[in-house]
């Protein structure tokens, strides 16, 4: 008769697996980081990133020799909600190019050649790469095949403004998002304009006021 496996034994291999998975998680540090590891497919002379934070612009990577640019007054958000935009300056056999809408950032970026480039291709499909939620919105694990990249959206910007989490699998090769798991939502604002606030929403009824009941006439005794 086979002896049953010890319950101690048992509870420290789940808790090692437990723990080796959870450290093959790893979290996006932040956007600028993301944005500096971008490798153009095509052949480019030097391109510089620049962030516009509250109309100071920031050169967050250089890659090549600069040469002088015009600074631009306009770009794509990665931050929601934040006065700041990026763009992004290169040049192509000695003319100077700006991307300043985050639609043109595919043609630049080409195939996804890492993970960061990854989770850009997600950008553009409409996700986010939250840094406030990095445990639940801004992380990833891999393996010989595939990312899986754990990433947010704004699923909603009415009553109540709310963020959902989701599991992306993108496959190494080809670059595509093949599986979509819907994590739910992690994030959720409610307003005082909120019909369906749960926290301020009080119901106020006026109690009309009640009629007191009529006193019959006292009969007097014959």
């Amino acid at each position: 008769m086979k002896k049953s496996m010890n319950p101690v034994f048992l509870f420290v291999f789940l808790f090692l697996g437990i723990s080796v998975f959870s450290q093959d998680k790893k979290k996006f540090s932040n956007i600028d980081g993301v944005m500096s590891k971008i490798i153009p497919d095509n052949k480019i002379d030097f391109w510089v990133l620049v962030h516009n934070s509250y109309g100071k612009n920031k050169e967050v990577k250089i890659s090549g020799t600069k040469k002088e640019y015009v600074p631009q007054f306009a770009g794509f958000n990665l931050r929601p909600g934040e006065e700041s935009f990026y763009y992004i300056v290169y040049s192509v056999g000695g003319k100077i190019s700006y991307i300043t809408e985050i639609k043109d950032l595919k043609d630049f970026m080409g195939k996804a050649d890492n993970v960061e480039e990854a989770a850009l291709s997600a950008v553009l499909e409409g996700y986010m790469i939250d840094e406030q939620f990095v445990d639940v919105a801004a992380n990833y694990y891999e393996d010989a095949s595939n990312y899986y990249l754990d990433l947010g959206k704004i699923t909603s910007k009415e009553c109540p403004y709310q963020k959902t989490h989701y599991t992306l699998t993108v496959n190494k090769s080809t670059g595509v998002i093949s599986i979509v798991k819907d994590n739910g939502p992690y994030m959720e604002v409610y307003t005082k304009k909120c019909p369906n606030n749960p926290r301020l929403l009080k119901i106020e009824k006026k109690e009309e006021p009640k009629d007191e009941p009529k006193k019959q006439p006292v009969k007097k005794r014959k």
